[in-house]
């Protein structure tokens, strides 16, 4: 069938993110800080506030388990900005040229709610798509099919006809699992030969 949606991931496919950046200056130590982050402020814990869990409930619960390391464990948050230093551009210049050609192009981001804010008004672009699903507004997660079968009903998506990007495998395979044709990110080069075998010369 021909590809008539393009679904984008954010982070590390428009946006570069990386938790390690200000925890290289609160830890300087690669070992100890790489310790924190498998252990502490780990990716699984950060998804629960992707999913729709607080900052506040967040903390508390890591606060409970590790009360010597309040002021590491709330620099998650505070220097979140950090995390998001600049847009990938040459994505973003093949994700613009796709609008500019008059493709029907969306976002769907595992993000919080709140940051998901602050990136929007750091990265104007991201409203240049017809719309976004942020996973911390509507309590679902990638890769889950649900937050798939949200995206393609409110968008009014044919899931044949839906072509998804994402840095994250088990992404890619929730979405293939939706019905939806999906590729791993790696670089824009990829992703513009991607692209243009479903048709779309960017």
């Amino acid at each position: 069938m021909t590809i008539r949606h393009v679904v984008f991931d954010i982070g590390r496919v428009l946006v570069h993110w990386d938790p390690e950046i200000p925890y290289r200056r609160l830890i300087p130590d690669e070992r100890e800080r790489a310790a924190f982050l498998a252990e502490i402020c780990t990716a699984d814990w950060n998804l629960e506030q992707d999913r729709g869990r607080s900052w506040a409930d967040a903390e508390a619960a890591l606060l409970a388990l590790h009360p010597g390391q309040e002021a590491l464990i709330r620099a998650f948050r505070l220097h979140w900005h950090e995390m998001v230093p600049h847009a990938l551009d040459e994505t973003v210049a093949i994700y613009r040229r796709l609008i500019e050609q008059g493709a029907d192009v969306t976002l769907l981001t595992n993000f919080a709610a709140d940051t998901y804010v602050e990136a929007a008004e750091r990265f104007p672009f991201l409203a240049q798509a017809r719309g976004v699903t942020v996973s911390g507004r509507i309590g679902q997660i990638k890769p889950d099919r649900a937050i798939f079968e949200h995206h393609a009903e409110s968008f009014a998506l044919d899931p044949a006809a839906t072509f998804f990007v994402d840095d994250n495998a088990a992404n890619v395979a929730g979405a293939r699992a939706a019905g939806w044709d999906a590729v791993l990110f790696t670089d824009a080069p990829t992703l513009r030969a991607d692209l243009s075998q479903r048709g779309f010369a960017v």
